[in-house]
């Protein structure tokens, strides 16, 4: 089965690219500029600019992928605020040339990787809730998600929270290793607490999209992690299993930090269809600590 990634270069892409490619399946992980992938599978890799269609259709026509799993975005919330042209190019506009480039030459599983923030308050939700975003990225996803639907191909949403996972080189640090390398260096840290979300595993993320592509599954599906947490209580976590001194840890409300988009207190996703449909398991958020830091 041949699959495209876009997005590769990414912390969700680069995990999917090793993990899909230690299965055996055919990845073409495409991103703007040279691999950051370590070299621990076999894929093939491409430089791809999302916003040149004339590119995407090429590269689609060309590598004619069983499966497309779209990641790259422009994720942060402020700057898709600050910049709303530029996100909707990059989240909006690359997701139709996507669409487009495969509408006549085949009819390829699209899995489209959203977010949480397509919803309000009022956390956890489930797949059907209504939507309500409340900042520009989540609109901005919402309207993706939408196109995916019209679209008439095949399709899965996928919506994680949080996520977190392995790093290496090449990688922007998740939360945790935030956490951990600021107490490390014994600097105080302020944390909300006022906040709630279900943390997500990276590979518990691999392994559901993988069961959504093994099993031909269509609709959407919630990824997510097991646990409701604030990001005090995640901090709080961290240090515990690291070792490191919780004392630094500094308990704040959300209203200590002053941004500039609006987010969610109550979040969170529930993740019983994925459960049901897909056999999902995922790990505890301490399990998730040790795995990240390889702690046996």
């Amino acid at each position: 089965m041949k699959i495209l990634i876009t997005g590769a270069n990414g912390f969700l892409g680069q995990h999917l690219t090793l993990f899909l490619s230690a299965l055996q399946y055919d990845v073409m992980a495409v991103s703007r500029g040279e691999s950051r992938i370590p070299a621990k599978e076999i894929f093939d890799y491409a430089s791809l600019d999302l916003t040149d269609k004339s590119a995407v259709d090429y590269l689609v026509t060309s590598f004619r992928p069983d499966v497309i799993i779209h990641t790259a975005a422009m994720s942060k919330p402020d700057e898709c605020n600050n910049d709303k042209p530029r996100c909707i190019l990059q989240n909006v506009t690359t997701t139709k040339y996507l669409l487009e480039a495969v509408q006549n030459i085949m009819q390829p599983l699209f899995v489209y990787i959203s977010t949480d923030f397509v919803f309000g308050e009022n956390g956890p939700h489930d797949e059907d809730e209504e939507k309500a975003p409340l900042n520009f990225y989540g609109e901005s996803k919402l309207q993706s998600e939408n196109l995916v639907e019209q679209s008439g191909l095949p399709y899965a949403i996928v919506r994680p929270v949080f996520i977190y996972g392995e790093t290496w080189e090449g990688l922007r640090p998740s939360f945790l290793h935030w956490v951990k390398n600021n107490l490390t260096q014994n600097k105080v840290i302020k944390v909300v607490s006022d906040q709630q979300r279900t943390p997500t595993f990276v590979l518990d993320i691999c392994k559901g999209i993988e069961k959504i592509i093994s099993l031909q599954k269509t609709g959407v599906y919630h990824l997510a992690g097991k646990n409701i947490l604030s990001p005090y209580e995640m901090a709080m976590a961290t240090a515990e299993i690291l070792g490191l001194n919780a004392a630094l840890i500094e308990k704040v409300t959300s209203e200590t930090f002053i941004e500039p988009v609006q987010r969610a207190k109550k979040s969170g996703l529930k993740i019983e269809k994925a459960i049901n449909e897909l056999g999902y398991n995922p790990v505890s958020f301490k399990e998730g600590i040790c795995h990240t830091f390889n702690i046996v």
